[in-house]
């Protein structure tokens, strides 16, 4: 396995695990109210951290933003399909990298989508968990595995803006 794969794939390995880890900890010890048992679907609860950021819990059924966040019985294989798709595009991406970091940006979109494929299929939703507002108006909630993927996309453009600059200074 050459380089590229392997450190991509360290870098999605690693959001995966602390995505998991990060909607684990949300689901049973911040948002579970002590000994309350069943169901995932509890009601939600807000935990103001600072006067701009919250802790939620919702289920997004649908892509970023909650675009498409319906109860449609096919949202989980229809959008896990097309997550796995863009998954492997991302590692064929992967193999010809050119920078260390496109090769962390991708493992990032890698682990990001992956991180939401396995609430997908544990859940029929992906957990959301992250609001951030101003005075009245509140980002979409959010969790790690959707930041990896923005701030991948972010260093993918960047780097293909920057990479392989050279100077023409005389």
């Amino acid at each position: 396995m050459g380089n590229n794969i392997r450190n991509g794939l360290g870098i999605a390995g690693l959001i995966i695990v602390l995505d998991q880890l990060s909607k684990w900890w949300i689901m049973e010890k911040v948002m579970r109210p002590e000994g309350v048992e069943g169901t995932p679907f509890f009601t939600p609860l807000r935990v103001a951290v600072t006067p701009f950021f919250d802790l939620v819990m919702t289920w997004n059924r649908g892509v970023s933003f909650g675009i498409g966040n319906t109860d449609g019985s096919w949202n989980v294989v229809l959008l896990s399909g097309l997550a796995l798709v863009i998954v492997v595009a991302m590692l064929i991406w992967l193999r010809t990298a050119a920078t260390p970091l496109a090769q962390v940006a991708l493992g990032g979109i890698i682990g990001g989508a992956l991180g939401n494929v396995v609430d997908r299929l544990r859940f029929g939703a992906v957990a959301d968990f992250l609001d951030v507002h101003v005075m009245s108006y509140h980002w979409p909630a959010f969790n790690l595995a959707d930041s990896a993927i923005t701030v991948g996309a972010v260093i993918l453009v960047v780097d293909s803006l920057f990479a392989n600059r050279v100077s023409t200074k005389n």
